[in-house]
């Protein structure tokens, strides 16, 4: 089973999640799961379409925003705050290991005039280190 970590009362982060942890996510409160990992890269871990099946199943949300390694768009800092913004539940946000699910909540967070200090002390409580996008969660608050 996945360790889903507290970002806010209302968002978690996770490393990759199989498809029984999605009843966990239902029992923990969770109302829409958003797949930041590309589909093929693990082919051994369940790809998009796996979660998402066994998501709707459960009654729950499912949205897919794959981070890669060319890095964060501002369209995909939209589409995160647009998911986190429409959701009547808990999001739980997962990729290989929570770190892109993190730093895509906190360029949202940043962009949607979140404190920057306030998104890098919840993201270093959950266990995970913004410092690396810093800069751009800075701007993304001053603007």
């Amino acid at each position: 089973m996945s360790e889903f970590r507290q970002l806010t009362d209302s968002v978690l982060a996770s490393p990759q999640i199989e498809v029984s942890d999605v009843d966990a996510a239902k029992d923990a409160g969770v109302t829409l799961i958003v797949n930041n990992r590309p589909d093929g890269e693990d082919p051994s871990a369940p790809q998009s379409d796996e979660i998402e099946n066994a998501a709707r199943k459960a009654g729950l949300e499912y949205i897919a925003i794959p981070i890669g390694h060319s890095g964060f768009s501002e369209p995909q800092i939209d589409q995160m705050i647009d998911a986190l913004s429409t959701s009547d539940g808990k999001v739980l946000a997962y990729c290989r290991s929570g770190t892109r699910s993190t730093l895509l909540w906190a360029l949202a967070q940043a962009k949607s005039g979140g404190d920057p200090e306030d998104i890098s002390q919840s993201a270093m409580a959950a266990g995970y280190d913004v410092s690396p996008i810093r800069p751009m969660i800075d701007m993304l608050a001053a603007r």
